[in-house]
């Protein structure tokens, strides 16, 4: 939703007059932070002032909290006090009493707030933009290449059911899992899992990694893991050593991933309700070859192709999109891992039956990532009408015409790579010219390849070859239409209160030994922003929170996101709001701490 510049204006002179006196016994200034925090950067975001719709322990939960007459509980509101320190005691009260006068202030004006929301055509949505990790021009690029599943086309929610159920099917007819499982109502459930968890192969726990590898949050089933069996399971540091990990946790990171997720945390609660005991290794490697011959078969991209409109999403701005970069001169590829006659019948449906005319190369059945690894795969071309290979040789790559298999030293070479990449000296420099042409590296920022999966579309790109990369991450959207209820505002701003207030506590107790009520006091202000955490991850409507923190550090699906995407948007249709030349800016490529000089810490191992 996009606000209009009066709304914008009266939250700012609403939260700046709220945030004084919270500001006013404390040295460090106030400033409002996004609540997603990724770890990328610091978004600009509408500023709104703390505003409570309702009790957030009721909103988030459904059930009532120990409160009266629209109050919030004392739990999140009473700060702690010291029995000797009158100087903290202050400090704590008058951050108490800020906290619950903007809470009072909230329910005057929440009404007329709410009315002053307006659209307006002019103004790029936060939840409908790109958004830059590093510097790109994309005057500069001179080839586009595009995913196919979740980037050229998305799915309804739909479509992971059907995964879901045919997977469980398989489970039990092909590797003779207990009938009841197909009687025991086992639906994917799209609240539960996020992008970017893994599974555990030797536990079968679903595990939320931070960006250093720690387990944040685990799952045994539906139920959540303690904290004290994390500590023991993962050597007291909820972390393995590298060559462990890489034997234990298996990825889950594309979106498709989330329909096994949901799978293996059924199985082990159906095995633990009914005692049943089992093995979670031989589970999970069930599970992932259940998931895994469903997607081989082809058996769910039939029944996909043949009712488009109940699996596809709309997507009424991608012709728009494509369109423009194509005019704009432009080389297009198409490269995707499915078959033709599956991505031919999701293309006719989004964008038309001559959606061919668009590429100047279609490649399908790509096998990314070894696309990129792989230096002799041939390409073989495809019958349109019998969607069988041709197995002749492919010494050069024709628009119109389809083609599979391959490897990216194969497509430089039969696409003629280096003409899409010429210089202002129009060639001059011969080393340029061999760089891309398929006789030497095949490196080339003036590439773009954009994708929904990190590992099987964008690192091998952005590692091997410094293709610029972008990502479809449609959380971004999901997360910022949360963050900009007030619900989820209002624990922001209260958290970002606490966290004031516990630097402020820290320096009147002064750079002595702290005695036990010092301790107490900090670790009951540390446990109350957990609290508000806590019910920022219920507002998300997931056990797992944010897609881009495990639990309140950056999470390795964000870290590995701004490592090796230059671009992340939250789907293609945002380009439309940009020209093919458009400059992209990162909004702060700082990285250390003294450079952010960052008003609030986070209390990372809560």
């Amino acid at each position: 939703m996009i606000k209009s510049r009066s709304f914008i204006v009266a939250s700012l002179l609403l939260l700046q007059q709220n945030a004084k006196e919270a500001a006013a016994f404390t040295s460090t200034p106030y400033t409002t932070r996004s609540p997603i925090q990724s770890v990328t950067h610091k978004h600009t975001k509408v500023v709104q002032p703390l505003l409570v719709s309702i009790d957030p322990i009721e909103e988030a939960t459904g059930t009532s909290s120990p409160s009266t007459n629209g109050e919030l509980s004392n739990a999140f509101t009473t700060l702690p006090r010291h029995s000797i320190n009158q100087d903290v005691n202050d400090s704590l009260e008058k951050i108490e009493q800020t906290v619950r006068r903007l809470y009072d202030e909230s329910v005057n004006i929440r009404n007329e707030i709410e009315a002053s929301y307006v659209f307006e055509e002019d103004v790029v949505s936060e939840s409908d933009r790109v958004y830059a990790n590093s510097y790109v021009d994309l005057g500069k690029v001179e080839i586009v290449g595009f995913d196919y599943d979740y980037t050229l086309v998305t799915y309804r929610k739909e479509l992971l059911r059907l995964i879901y159920d045919m997977a469980l099917k398989r489970l039990v007819n092909d590797f003779q899992y207990p009938d009841e499982m197909l009687e025991a109502d086992m639906k994917f459930d799209p609240k539960f899992s996020v992008r970017g968890l893994a599974v555990d192969r030797e536990t079968g726990w679903i595990c939320h990694l931070s960006y250093t590898h720690k387990v944040a949050v685990a799952y045994e089933g539906r139920k959540k893991v303690s904290r004290e069996r994390l500590m023991k399971e993962y050597t007291g540091k909820r972390a393995l050593k590298p060559t462990e990990r890489k034997k234990r946790l298996k990825p889950l990171n594309d979106l498709f991933s989330m329909a096994e997720c949901c799978l293996i945390a059924d199985a082990v609660q159906f095995f633990k309700d009914r005692d049943i005991p089992f093995c979670p290794r031989n589970l999970v490697v069930d599970i992932l070859g259940a998931i895994g011959s469903t997607h081989i078969s082809g058996d769910f991209h039939r029944l996909v192709a043949a009712k488009p409109e109940v699996y596809f999403e709309d997507n009424p701005h991608l012709k728009e999109v494509l369109q423009k970069l194509k005019d704009s001169g432009k080389r297009m590829i198409f490269v995707s891992n499915s078959p033709f006659w599956y991505v031919d019948a999701g293309m006719k449906y989004v964008i038309g039956d001559q959606w061919q005319n668009m590429w100047d190369a279609v490649v399908v059945s790509a096998g990314k990532p070894r696309f990129y690894t792989e230096t002799t795969r041939p390409f073989r071309e495809v019958n349109k009408e019998t969607n069988k290979m041709e197995f002749k040789r492919v010494n050069k790559i024709e628009q119109g015409r389809v083609y599979s298999d391959g490897c990216l030293t194969e497509l430089t070479k039969c696409l003629d790579w280096y003409s899409a990449a010429q210089t202002d000296n129009d060639m001059e420099d011969e080393d340029l010219k061999m760089n891309v042409s398929g006789g030497g590296s095949l490196t080339s920022p003036n590439v773009l390849y954009i994708g929904d999966s990190l590992f099987a579309d964008l690192v091998d790109a952005k590692r091997d070859f410094g293709w610029t990369t972008a990502a479809v991450t449609p959380e971004v959207m999901w997360e910022n239409d949360f963050a900009e209820k007030v619900q989820f505002t209002n624990a922001q701003n209260v958290i970002d209160l606490l966290l004031l207030n516990l630097k402020e506590v820290q320096d009147v107790m002064g750079n002595g030994v702290r005695s036990k009520e010092d301790i107490e006091v900090i670790t009951k202000l540390e446990r109350m922003v957990a609290m508000w955490r806590e019910q920022q991850n219920t507002l998300l409507g997931n056990p797992f929170g944010s897609v881009f923190r495990a639990k309140y550090q950056p999470s390795l699906f964000a870290h590995s996101l701004r490592r090796y995407c230059d671009l992340y948007m939250p789907n293609i249709s945002a380009l439309r709001h940009y020209s093919p030349q458009h400059r992209f800016y990162p909004e702060d490529a700082r990285l250390l701490s003294h450079e952010i000089q960052a008003t609030n810490p986070d209390c990372w191992d809560l």
